[in-house]
């Protein structure tokens, strides 16, 4: 998931089989490529779920009124965590199961959804709150916007920026990010090494 990363590998063995009637069924076309995190996957689809730039992240059950995707997901066993991009979603499972436990029924409900015509968000889905504005502020955001979050959205997961004080960044990981064994690494080597060289008003970079 670090910046400069290589994507995630091929199609698991065990996915070809659970896809292969899908773009005949439903007119679209998805993958699935692992992450960094051996307890996320990564399911890359040909259309939007949520609007482009947008995300959301649910780290426990919601209703369909808040996203009906991630109600469909949370309600396979094995679920515990669901990452919504504009065109990919990553599911996070239970460290004791293994995928082929619960691939299936992350497909059957990603088909269900799409068959279904709902939004990825509900009408009660709210953004975060508002955020520091200025200019170090603006320039913290152009290099998260532009270098790290393209290349960790490349692994499934993202990075959001929370805030800035007294030299500190402070972002929250999202995705396959979350409880990811590099993800220390990345923050220190790839992040906060990054931005430092940057914007020198920039000392550390932490997760919240």
């Amino acid at each position: 998931m670090a910046p400069g990363s290589e994507p995630g590998s091929a199609t698991p063995a065990w996915a070809s089989a659970t896809f292969s009637d899908m773009s005949l069924d439903l007119g679209f076309r998805m993958h699935a490529e692992r992450t960094p995190n051996p307890q996320s996957i990564k399911w890359v689809l040909s259309e939007e779920v949520v609007d482009a730039q947008q995300t959301a992240n649910f780290q426990e059950r919601v209703g369909a009124e808040i996203s009906p995707l991630a109600a469909r997901l949370f309600a396979v066993e094995g679920v515990v965590g669901v990452f919504l991009a504009s065109r990919f979603v990553t599911v996070t499972k239970r460290d004791e199961l293994e995928w082929a436990d619960v691939a299936a029924g992350v497909v059957e409900a990603i088909k269900a959804h799409v068959a279904s015509d709902d939004l990825g968000l509900g009408p009660d889905f709210t953004p975060g709150p508002a955020l520091p504005e200025g200019e170090v502020v603006d320039r913290i955001r152009e290099v998260l916007e532009q270098e790290v979050r393209p290349a960790v959205a490349m692994d499934g997961g993202d990075v959001i920026f929370a805030g800035f004080h007294d030299g500190v960044v402070e972002v929250m990981l999202q995705g396959a990010c979350v409880g990811c064994p590099s993800s220390t690494a990345t923050l220190r080597f790839g992040i906060e090494a990054r931005l430092r060289d940057a914007i020198p008003e920039v000392t550390k970079v932490i997760s919240v």
